[in-house]
């Protein structure tokens, strides 16, 4: 076990762990998925409760996944097995969610790809035609080429490594995206519109935003506001999908593990909250509350590039450094996804990085295929339990994201909070020396609330 600890890449520092988490963490799920539940659960109450449940439940479990990797100097695979052999199955789970978030990411990530071309090459009003983005991924060859190098970007990053690779990587990208997001943000707050004799501008959408709205507000809705945000965290932390715990296993024994956690969970918070500082205000300006009813695909592919042509010369301008904001964003987060799988199968059967990072981008990109062909070829409807109508792409983020997420999370609770007991990570944690802030609420979190928490998610996910 000690060869194989000495082989094991590492980050060369706090700031590269802490760029390259919090990459992994602000993703498209912050941009296209954060904002449109803000403004469906009354602004500021939305966030007031997401940033309770970032202190208090994200912080437990990220707590643990970081924790978890760095203590077994495993990947998501391996790490459960090294804690306890009955517990392998949820290593299988953990590293079975990016296998299956990877193809469809990379779909997504080509969507983005060609939204970006398209601002530089043509005429901003053809995005914002009406049947633009179906038109587009009902095509059957352009969006298979557009994932495909969407997801060789991805590949490469993860082909050089941790340090030259993931952690070279972040350090240029996160700066450089958290500079644009704040921009953007700025110039959504200072933009205005009047249509029918009605203004509207950034700035009431900023207060719509953030200003807590009670109006109706009953218990039942309340709980409705509390699983959304619960939910919004895993895809905010990248909890639960073994990234965490891949990422842990390459920190160093002598770094401050709270410090670095305290970061991530402000860095990625802060980013979170910009992105809707960034799009709300504009699609509240040029399309009014009904705009800010969109999510997913269709805020950001069909609303926002309406917004973008509504704002005239500069539009296309904007629509330019957003899609290259979310294409940064996309990417950081996929290159995790991707080792998230890379590092279990190097550890699991010791292939070197470049065949694992080889096998993980073959079983992409055939997934990849299959994904954008569920738009046209393979076109189905399949209603799911949690209410949804689904195609291929949608089935495979159910059953990753509703499914196997919040049980990955319960058997992580279950394990550390009465199997090995929270003290096990407490250690791991206060090994450097240093303070582990929140350790009661951590021990309360892990062992009674996080996983009654997590078992409402799931039940309400099943349809139950």
């Amino acid at each position: 076990m000690s060869s194989s600890k000495e082989k094991r890449n590492s980050f060369s520092g706090s700031i590269g762990f802490v760029l390259a988490a919090a990459g992994s963490a602000v993703g498209l799920g912050n941009i296209w998925r954060f904002p449109y539940l803000a403004a469906k659960d009354g602004g500021g109450l939305f966030l007031v409760v997401y940033l309770i449940l970032a202190l208090t439940f994200g912080f437990t479990l990220l707590t643990t996944e970081i924790a978890i990797g760095r203590k077994t100097k495993q990947s998501p695979l391996t790490a459960y097995e090294r804690i306890s052999k009955k517990w392998k199955p949820i290593g299988l789970c953990a590293c079975l969610v990016p296998v299956i978030i990877m193809p469809y990411y990379s779909v997504i990530g080509g969507w983005v790809l060609k939204y970006l071309l398209a601002f530089l090459t043509e005429d901003v009003s053809n995005m914002a035609a009406d049947g633009y983005f179906t038109g587009y991924i009902t095509q059957t060859i352009s969006p298979v080429i557009m994932m495909a190098v969407f997801l060789g970007m991805v590949a490469y990053v993860v082909f050089c490594g941790v340090n030259k690779g993931i952690e070279s990587f972040s350090k240029i990208l996160m700066p450089i995206l958290l500079f644009l997001v704040v921009g953007i943000a700025i110039f959504s707050i200072t933009i205005s519109h009047t249509e029918g004799g009605v203004t509207r501008n950034g700035l009431q959408g900023l207060m719509i935003y953030i200003i807590p709205d009670f109006t109706g507000i009953t218990f039942k809705s309340f709980v409705g506001v509390l699983i959304d945000a619960m939910g919004q965290l895993f895809f905010s932390l990248s909890v639960a999908m073994g990234i965490m715990i891949a990422y842990g296993s390459y920190v160093k024994d002598d770094a401050n593990l709270m410090k670095s956690i305290n970061q991530i969970e402000i860095f990625d918070t802060a980013v979170a909250f910009l992105a809707g500082v960034m799009i709300i205000p504009a699609v509240y300006t040029f399309m009014g509350r009904e705009g800010m009813e969109a999510s997913g695909p269709s805020l950001m592919f069909v609303s926002l590039p309406k917004v973008f042509a509504s704002m005239g010369k500069i539009g296309k301008f904007v629509g330019i450094v957003f899609f290259a904001i979310v294409l940064f964003a996309a990417l950081t987060s996929a290159v995790s996804v991707m080792e998230a799988v890379v590092s279990s199968l190097m550890d699991q059967f010791h292939f070197s990085r470049k065949k694992a990072a080889a096998i993980e981008t073959v079983i992409a990109l055939a997934g990849g295929i299959v994904v954008c062909l569920g738009y046209n070829k393979w076109y189905f409807e399949l209603p799911l339990p949690n209410g949804a109508t689904a195609q291929i792409l949608d089935v495979m983020d159910y059953i990753s994201n509703n499914c196997l997420m919040p049980i990955v999370a319960i058997s992580t609770c279950i394990l550390i909070g009465w199997v090995v007991k929270p003290k096990w990570i407490i250690d791991e944690v206060e090994k450097s020396g240093c303070k582990f802030g929140r350790k009661g609420l951590y021990v309360v979190m892990v062992r009674y609330i996080a996983p009654v928490l997590l078992v409402i998610l799931l039940l309400k996910s099943l349809g139950v």
